[in-house]
């Protein structure tokens, strides 16, 4: 499985963004992450969905992002996304998603109890006036 992150760029204070995980294969069965990395900071979680196959089919997200942006997949296209709204300046980082083959809550990797099989490059925004 390879991921590929698109859809980033740069956005005015307020603005939205839709970012896009897509996947070569199937995605049904892995919980998807997004995290960011912002220049000289550690990598923050930022939302993550989990798969089809797990109970609650759950989604989370970081206090931070929490009200402004949402994550969704699209099984039959392989992708999932992440709408951003009111975007603001320390939104401003690199963007990756990470699939986990796994049919338990997407939190539980996505807090550090797990490890993700694949990641993608990366894709910047850039929130800025």
């Amino acid at each position: 499985l390879q991921l590929v992150e698109s859809g980033g760029g740069l956005v005015q204070p307020g603005g939205s963004l839709r970012l896009s995980c897509g996947a070569s294969g199937f995605l049904d069965y892995y919980a998807i992450g997004w995290f960011r990395q912002a220049p000289g900071k550690e990598r923050e979680g930022v939302s993550c969905i989990s798969a089809i196959s797990s109970v609650n089919g759950s989604a989370y997200y970081s206090t931070s992002v929490k009200g402004r942006f949402t994550i969704s997949r699209d099984n039959a296209k392989n992708t999932v996304y992440l709408q951003m709204n009111s975007l603001k300046p320390e939104d401003t980082a690199v963007y990756y998603c990470a699939a986990e083959f796994a049919s338990r809550e997407c939190i539980i990797t996505f807090q550090g109890r797990g490890t993700y099989d694949v990641w993608g490059q990366g894709t910047q925004v850039t929130v800025s006036s």
